[in-house]
C-alpha cells in the first residue's frame, strides 16, 4: 500500500493532479497501438474467400426465403476479422458461452463475437466519458477517488451485457416453463389420436406459436432437426440443453426411456401431463402462500408509520409545549 502512494505521488509531482489519469489513458492508447495492427494483418480464411464469392448465391434469388437470408448475411457487424481477440481461445469456454446466449435466445454464429464486442465497446465507451467527467467536474479531488470514478463505470459496462443476457436466459426459462403443460396436453391429444411423436411437435408448435412463441420456436427447431435426418435422442437433449429447465429435462428423459424400453408414449404423456398440472398447481399455492408475508412488510413500511403519526403526534405535542415551552392546555 506504501508502495503504491508513494508511486501516486511521484506521478502527480511530475505530471499534476491528474497525472494518473494522464498514465493510465496513455497505457491504454498504447495497448491499442499494439493490438490493432495484429488484428487488422490477420489472414483471411480460404472457406471465408469462398463464401464471398458467387458461388455461395442462391439460383432463386426473388424466393422471399432467399432474400431474408441474404438480408441477414449483409446486415450485422462483420467481426470475423477480429474472431481471435473476440472469442475465447478455450474450447470449453467457448462452448459454454455460447450455451448460455443459445439459452438466452442467441443463436447465430457469430453471438459470442457480438458478446464481448460489445463488452468491449461499453467498457471503453464508459471509461472515456467517465474521465471527461473527472477532468472537466471533479477538480481538487484525491487520486484514488478520481481513479475509482473512472474504473468504476468500465467495469459497470464490461459486466452489462453479463446481466443482459442473464435477464433474458431467465425470462425464456420462465416462458417455457409456463407453456409446457398446455403443449404437453396438446401434445398427448394428437397422440392418442394416432399421429406420430414428429407430426404431434410440428402440429403442436403451430398451434402454440401465438400464445406462446418462445415454445413454438423451440418445437419448431426440433421438428425440422428430426425431419433433416438427426437422431431423436440427441435432438431431445439438446433441446433440454437449450432450455435447461428441469421439467422440460425430465420429459425429455421419459420419451428417451418410453422409446428405449419400447413403452407407449401416449402412457407416459398422460402421466407425465398429470404431474405437470399438479406442479404449476404447487407453484401457483406457493405464490400465493409468499403473498401475506409480502403483505405484512408492505403494511409495516406505508401503512403503520402514518397510523401511528396519527394516534402519537398530539400526544407527542402536547408533551412537548408542556416541557419545553412550559403550557398548558
Amino acid at each position: 500500500m506504501e508502495l503504491i502512494q508513494e508511486i501516486f505521488a511521484f506521478i502527480v509531482d511530475a505530471l499534476g493532479p491528474n497525472g494518473p489519469l494522464i498514465v493510465i489513458g496513455m497505457l491504454g492508447v498504447f495497448l491499442i497501438m499494439i493490438a490493432l495492427p495484429m488484428a487488422l494483418k490477420r489472414q483471411v480464411d480460404p472457406f471465408d474467400k469462398l463464401e464471398g464469392s458467387t458461388a455461395f448465391i442462391p439460383a432463386n434469388k426473388n424466393d422471399p426465403k432467399n432474400k431474408a437470408a441474404l438480408r441477414q448475411k449483409q446486415s450485422g457487424p462483420n467481426l470475423d476479422r477480429f474472431a481471435a481477440y473476440l472469442e475465447p481461445q478455450d474450447q470449453k469456454q467457448y462452448s459454454a458461452r455460447r450455451l448460455k446466449l443459445i439459452q438466452a435466445g442467441y443463436r447465430t454464429s457469430s453471438a459470442v463475437r457480438t458478446f464481448h464486442a460489445a463488452q468491449l465497446l461499453l467498457s471503453l465507451g464508459a471509461l472515456v466519458a467517465a474521465s471527461l467527467y473527472v477532468f472537466l467536474f471533479t477538480e481538487g479531488s484525491t487520486p484514488i477517488k478520481m481513479a475509482l470514478m473512472i474504473l468504476g463505470p468500465a467495469l459497470a459496462g464490461y459486466y452489462l451485457p453479463h446481466y443482459w443476457v442473464e435477464r433474458r436466459r431467465q425470462t425464456r426459462q420462465t416462458e417455457l416453463l409456463e407453456a409446457f403443460p398446455d403443449a404437453l396436453d396438446l401434445m398427448l391429444i394428437c397422440v392418442e389420436s394416432g399421429q406420430t411423436l414428429d407430426h404431434t411437435i410440428l402440429r403442436v408448435s403451430r398451434e402454440i406459436e401465438d400464445g406462446y412463441p418462445t415454445l413454438a420456436e423451440e418445437l419448431t427447431i426440433i421438428s425440422n432437426e428430426m425431419r433433416a435426418g438427426k437422431d431423436r435422442s440427441t435432438v431431445l437433449r439438446d433441446f433440454a440443453s437449450r432450455s435447461d429447465v428441469a421439467d422440460i429435462k425430465a420429459f425429455v428423459t421419459v420419451l428417451i426411456q418410453s422409446a428405449t424400453f419400447g413403452t407407449t408414449i401416449g402412457e407416459a404423456l398422460r402421466l407425465f401431463s398429470s404431474e405437470m398440472r399438479d406442479k404449476r398447481v404447487m407453484r401457483a399455492e406457493e405464490k400465493a402462500n409468499t403473498l401475506p408475508t409480502k403483505m405484512t412488510l408492505c403494511t409495516m413500511l406505508f401503512i403503520l408509520p402514518p397510523l401511528l403519526a396519527i394516534l402519537i403526534g398530539p400526544s407527542i405535542y402536547d408533551i412537548y409545549r408542556f416541557l419545553v415551552l412550559g403550557q398548558s392546555q
